[in-house]
């Protein structure tokens, strides 16, 4: 006989009133459980918050519970019950299998203690694998545009130059042949700016 799974549910309601009613949620919830054999160790539910929210006061909990191994199952109602977005509810759900938490929507019928779930749990996480990677190369490309504009990338610098300064750093490192690294250590500032002046690119104040 199988072990009795140690599951958490979740439901969540707008607005209070106004015909919703988590009860009905968590009902289901709960009843599906029982025909599976799995043990409900958890009840979070939501009351009147919006799905937009970053911050939800029984997701927050559950989130923090499940770090904790106090279970090893989350069943929700419905996906857009739980996250706020498809990048929350990747996020979540690779969270989620990080943890070796299994998870089960019920109205969309996503299970992933079957094998057709767990695949599905498997494309999931390579969804937003990929959406990570779009991400940062979004952001490089968006840094490399910048750059070939002339823009400066990261913190301001540590120091502003006058021209009769920049002249003197021009001059030092024709005469010394002093390295970009240590022109930058003397005058307590980067290495891009100095580059930056030596090039000829550097904006006096």
């Amino acid at each position: 006989m199988n072990k009795s799974k140690k599951v958490a549910i979740y439901a969540r309601v707008s607005t209070v009133g106004a015909g919703q009613d988590p009860e009905m949620q968590t009902r289901e919830l709960k009843e599906y459980c029982e025909r599976r054999g799995w043990t409900v160790v958890g009840e979070y539910v939501d009351r009147g918050v919006s799905g937009a929210k970053d911050s939800r006061p029984q997701l927050d909990r559950l989130m923090e519970e499940a770090h904790k191994r106090r279970f090893s199952l989350l069943v929700v109602w419905k996906f857009d019950r739980f996250a706020r977005s498809v990048s929350h509810l990747l996020r979540a759900l690779e969270t989620f299998r990080a943890l070796g938490i299994e998870f089960v929507s019920l109205t969309e019928q996503v299970d992933t203690t079957t094998p057709m779930g767990k695949m599905i749990f498997t494309i999931l996480g390579s969804v937003a694998e990929l959406e990570r990677s779009l991400v940062i190369e979004r952001v490089r490309a968006g840094m490399r545009n910048a750059r070939a504009k002339g823009k400066r990338i990261g913190r301001p610098p540590l120091r502003q130059f006058s021209p009769a300064d920049v002249e003197k750093i021009r001059t030092v490192q024709a005469k010394e042949k002093a390295s970009i690294r240590r022109l930058a250590l003397r005058n307590n500032t980067t290495e891009w700016t100095i580059n930056r002046i030596l090039a000829g690119q550097y904006a006096t104040t």
